[in-house]
C-alpha cells in the first residue's frame, strides 16, 4: 500500500488487511497461548498494519470507514494487547484539531466508541493493567488519557459518564500513587480539573470518592516547598482548579471544612510560596455566598482574619513565577472579606469589624483608595465604550446584545466586579452601628470628591450583590 496515493480506496484496503490480520493473531493467541514462537509472525503483520493506518488519523472524513467496516469495534477489542500503538493510533484518530477538520467524521468516530456505553470503562480496565515502569506501558496510559481528554472535549457531555465509568476513582488513586513525580501524573491532574468543570455530577461523585481529602494531600506539599520544575508548577494549578471547581457544590464545602483545608490554605498564604495566589482563590470559593457561612466563621476561629488583612492593606509585589496580576489578588481578598461581612454572625462578626477601627481606622483608609482606584478605572473603560458606541451609531452600526456583552465583559475586565465588592463593604461597615466608620467612609467621600450618585450608580447597574441598592440608601438616611 505504501507509495501508493491515499484515497477511499486504499483506506478501506488496509483496514480489510487490518482486519484480517487482527483475526489471524487472535485466533493463534488463543490456540497457542504459551507458545509466543507460533504468533509472532501474525503478530509484526498486525504491527505492520497498524502503522501504515495512521494516515487514516490525518483524513477525518474517511473515519466512516472505519466504522462501516467494524475496524473500531476491532480496535476497542485489542485494547488488552500488548501493542500499546494501538492507543496511540487512537489518540491520534480523536486528535481534538484533526476531529474539528471534519465536524461530520468526528461524529460518526466518536458515536461509534461511545455506542457500546462503556468504552471509558473499558480505557480504564486497560490502564490498571498496564505497568508504568516500562516505558511503552506508560506511554500507553498517556496516550489512553490523551483519546479520554480528546473524546471529552469534543463533546463534554461525555465527562459524568466517563467519570461514572470509574474513571474518576483510577485517577484519584493515580494521583496519590506513592511514585515520583511524571508526565502522566501531570496529565491526571489535568484530566481531572476537565471532569469536574461545570459538572455538578462528577464534583459530587469526587466528593462521595473522599477526593477532597486526596486533593488536600496533594496540595499540602506545596505548602512550604515550591515546585521543582514548570510540570510540576502545572500540576500545582490543575489541582486548585480542580478544588475550586468542587467547592462550587455545596456538600464539598463541608468535606473541606471538614478536612481542615481552611487551615491549609490559612498556612500557605503566610508561607509566601507559589501557592499563595492559589490559595486565596481557594478560599474565596469555599466561603462565597451563604453556602459558605460556616468556612467563614471557622476562618475566624483560626485567626485567619491575621492573614487576610495584611494582604488586604498590600498587594504583594507579582511573584515573578507566580505571576497574579494585582486586580486578581485585590478581587480574591477583598471578595473574602465581603463574603465574611455577609455570612459572620454575633462575635465573630464583632472580631471582623473591630478590625475595621484599628490603628485610628487604616483599612477603612485603604478601602477608599482602593475604591477611587477602581472607579477611575471603570469610568476610563465607560468613557472609551461610550465613545465607541457613538462611533457606532454614526455609522448606522446595531447596537445588538452580543455587542453590550462585550461592553459588559470590558467593564468587568476593567474592574467593575471589584468595584462592587468595595462598595458593598462600603456599605456593611457604615451599617454597622459603628460610627466612627461611617463618619470616616463619609469623610474621605467628601475629601476626594466622591459622589453617593456615582456609587449608587455602580450598585443598581450590574451589581452581582442584590442588597447593595437598599443598603446604601439606608446609610445615607441615618443621622450623621
Amino acid at each position: 500500500i505504501q507509495g501508493e496515493p491515499v484515497d477511499e480506496s486504499s483506506v478501506k484496503k488496509m483496514i480489510l488487511t487490518f482486519e484480517k490480520r487482527s483475526y489471524k493473531n487472535q485466533e493463534l493467541r488463543i490456540k497457542f497461548p504459551d507458545t509466543p514462537g507460533r504468533f509472532m509472525e501474525t503478530e509484526l503483520d498486525l504491527n505492520d498494519i497498524i502503522q501504515e493506518m495512521h494516515v487514516i488519523a490525518t483524513m477525518p472524513d474517511l473515519y466512516h470507514l472505519l466504522v462501516e467496516l467494524n475496524a473500531v469495534h476491532s480496535l476497542l477489542g485489542l485494547l488488552s494487547h500488548e501493542n500499546t500503538d494501538i492507543l496511540s493510533f487512537k489518540d491520534e484518530l480523536t486528535d481534538i484539531d484533526t476531529l474539528h477538520e471534519s465536524e461530520e467524521g468526528a461524529e460518526v468516530l466518536i458515536d461509534s466508541l461511545v455506542s457500546p456505553g462503556q468504552v471509558v470503562a473499558l480505557l480504564v480496565q486497560n490502564m490498571e493493567r498496564l505497568d508504568e515502569q516500562v516505558k511503552e506501558e506508560a506511554d500507553g496510559v498517556y496516550n489512553t488519557l490523551a483519546i479520554i481528554e480528546n473524546m471529552a472535549e469534543f463533546r463534554p457531555g461525555l465527562c459524568t459518564e466517563a467519570a461514572q465509568q470509574g474513571l474518576m476513582q483510577w485517577l484519584l488513586k493515580r494521583i496519590k500513587a506513592k511514585i515520583p513525580f511524571d508526565a502522566n501524573k501531570l496529565y491526571c491532574s489535568e484530566v481531572l480539573a476537565i471532569l469536574l468543570q461545570n459538572n455538578d455530577s462528577t464534583r459530587e461523585l469526587l466528593g462521595e470518592l473522599d477526593g477532597i481529602d486526596v486533593l488536600l494531600q496533594q496540595l499540602s506539599v506545596f505548602k512550604r516547598h515550591n515546585p521543582a520544575t514548570a510540570e510540576e508548577q502545572e500540576m500545582m494549578e490543575n489541582l486548585f482548579d480542580a478544588m475550586c471547581s468542587c467547592l462550587m457544590l455545596a456538600a464539598n464545602r463541608d468535606r473541606f471544612l471538614r478536612g481542615e483545608g481552611l487551615q491549609l490554605m490559612n498556612l500557605m498564604l503566610r508561607e509566601k510560596k507559589m501557592s499563595r495566589t492559589s490559595a486565596l482563590r481557594v478560599l474565596d470559593h469555599g466561603m462565597i455566598g451563604p453556602e459558605g457561612s460556616d468556612n467563614c466563621h471557622k476562618f475566624v476561629d483560626i485567626l485567619g482574619l491575621r492573614t487576610i488583612f495584611p494582604l488586604f492593606m498590600k498587594t504583594p509585589k507579582k511573584m515573578r513565577k507566580a505571576g497574579a496580576a494585582d486586580k486578581e489578588h485585590e478581587e480574591h481578598v477583598c471578595s473574602i472579606i465581603s463574603s465574611c461581612l455577609r455570612n459572620l454572625k454575633a462575635q465573630q462578626r464583632t472580631r471582623l469589624l473591630s478590625k475595621f477601627t484599628e490603628n485610628d481606622c487604616e483599612k477603612v483608609d485603604r478601602l477608599m483608595e482602593l475604591h477611587f482606584k477602581y472607579l477611575e478605572a471603570v469610568q476610563l473603560a465607560d468613557k472609551r465604550i461610550e465613545g465607541e458606541k457613538h462611533d457606532m451609531v454614526k455609522r448606522g452600526e446595531i447596537l445588538d446584545d452580543v455587542m453590550e456583552d462585550e461592553f459588559y465583559l470590558r467593564r468587568l475586565d476593567a474592574g467593575l466586579f471589584v468595584l462592587q465588592l468595595l462598595c458593598y463593604i462600603m456599605v456593611e461597615i457604615s451599617n454597622s452601628g459603628i460610627s466612627q466608620l461611617q463618619q470616616r467612609v463619609h469623610q474621605i467621600l467628601n475629601l476626594r470628591g466622591g459622589s453617593v450618585k456615582v456609587v449608587r450608580h455602580i450598585m443598581r447597574g450590574e451589581s452581582p450583590l442584590p442588597t447593595l441598592l437598599e443598603l446604601w440608601t439606608a446609610w445615607l438616611f441615618q443621622p450623621w
